[in-house]
């Protein structure tokens, strides 16, 4: 039976409250549209390298240039401001094609059948804008940050969405949201399309036509965290989600930090990806002690099918979520050890490190072969199947000088995984190299 919670009441409820919060708050804006207004361009440089370990198949090999300038205008004066927002995004090949392409970098396919990713792509868009007292209301081409919804910031370009958001601050601590977006554009295209999911398989010329979104964050207390949210990926998923995460200092030295997310995914409408029944999980605990950290996290998937969110976005907001594989598989359980270390403690502001490794076993004998998203999971040798990553990442942000905030990351991941768990995961070695650097016009 389907879960007989619905979003629709829940958006209006938080909506309808958010009204009457704009009135708590009795502020206009002054900042005046010309006044606030900001330009900024991002130079982001990348390159990566996956190489496939157990197929025989070229490696994806792509190395790209990016340029993201975003303007932000202030509002008009008055008890209700408008404003409007651009961007307008520029990617350029340096090297990738020939069979060396689908990194994800840069396009798939070319116009001209040589198969070969184009030497260019971009994209442009803005976004009109309302705020009275603490609520504001934005159309148009979006960047979304929350864990249902969050445009992919992983890759050369960002991904953004189009549709209209709402949110309000009216309470010290609190804040309300909610949305829907119709469409989105993927970090390695030009145009927009109806947004799909990253691991399920839509019929063929099917598509899910919106997606909505409400929420809430709390961070009124020191130190501690929580957010409610629900969404409808239309006739495809109900999605809920929660988290509360506390740090608590022992002293000017140590620290201890816990922290719990959680999903629940139930399928709904025309069911476009079949039945979906998932509850996933994760718990973290991390100690810090003066520039060293070290967490040990677990993570569990509870379901015949993986947790899943959408294409190419960031919304996966679970503990074992890594540079290659999420551990989302159905079934699945992972645990994970990191240590961290940030070398302001020898001297070096500006330069940290992580090492992670994380081991994953599920059942994928369990998977409906016959599901109409999930089918390529199940795994007739996969009652025991394993796999496991090793993360490397090193970050060094200039901290004064000319070169001020220019940032230089370098990731390295490997994966392994046995027989059974071949059919959905690869051996992988991935290294990324990526540049930013940030340039404030005015």
């Amino acid at each position: 039976m389907k879960n007989s919670l619905t979003f629709t009441p829940l958006f209006l409820a938080i909506a309808a409250t958010i009204v009457p919060f704009a009135h708590a708050a009795d502020t206009t804006p002054t900042d005046g549209f010309v006044e606030g207004s900001h330009l900024n361009i991002n130079t982001r440089n990348y390159y990566m390298n996956r190489d496939r370990r157990d197929i025989h198949t070229d490696d994806s090999k792509e190395w790209g240039q990016g340029f993201i300038g975003t303007f932000e205008s202030g509002y008009t004066q008055g008890t209700v401001g408008f404003g409007l927002d651009a961007h307008a995004m520029l990617g350029l090949k340096l090297d990738g094609g020939g069979g060396t392409d689908g990194s994800s970098i840069l396009p798939y396919g070319s116009t001209d059948g040589s198969g070969k990713a184009p030497g260019s792509f971009s994209t442009a868009g803005g976004t009109l804008k309302m705020r009275a007292f603490d609520t504001e209301l934005k159309a148009g081409d979006l960047f979304l940050n929350n864990p249902v919804i969050a445009g992919g910031m992983t890759r050369m370009l960002p991904q953004t969405f189009r549709g209209v958001s709402l949110s309000n601050h009216s309470f010290d601590g609190w804040m309300l949201e909610g949305g829907q977006a119709s469409f989105t554009k993927l970090y390695n295209q030009s145009g927009h399309r109806r947004i799909g999911t990253s691991y399920g398989a839509l019929p063929s010329n099917t598509d899910s036509q919106h997606m909505n979104w409400a929420g809430v964050s709390f961070s009124g207390i020191p130190g501690l965290t929580s957010n409610l949210y629900a969404s409808e990926l239309k006739d495809v998923w109900h999605q809920y989600y929660y988290d509360l995460d506390y740090t608590y200092a022992l002293n000017d030295l140590v620290s201890l930090n816990p922290g719990l997310h959680y999903y629940h995914t139930q399928d709904t409408g025309q069911s476009l990806l079949g039945g979906i029944d998932n509850n996933t999980y994760s718990l973290h605990f991390t100690v810090g002690v003066g520039h060293h950290s070290v967490t040990a996290a677990y993570q569990r998937v509870n379901g015949n099918t993986p947790f899943d969110y959408i294409s190419q976005g960031d919304s996966v907001y679970l503990d074992n979520s890594q540079q290659y594989s999420d551990f989302n598989g159905p079934n699945e359980r992972s645990w994970k050890l990191k240590y961290a270390y940030d070398f302001a403690g020898l001297g070096l502001p500006g330069l940290t490190s992580a090492v992670s490794y994380i081991s994953g076993k599920t059942d994928l004998t369990k998977v409906d072969p016959q599901s109409r998203g999930y089918s390529a999971w199940y795994s007739a040798d996969g009652k025991d199947a394993k796999h496991w990553e090793r993360d490397i990442d090193l970050k060094y942000v200039v901290q004064g000088g000319k070169a001020k905030d220019l940032a230089v990351r370098l990731q390295w991941a490997t994966n392994r995984g046995s027989n059974g768990y071949s059919a959905v995961d690869r051996d992988v070695d991935e290294y990324r190299v990526i540049v930013d650097y940030p340039i404030n016009v005015f």
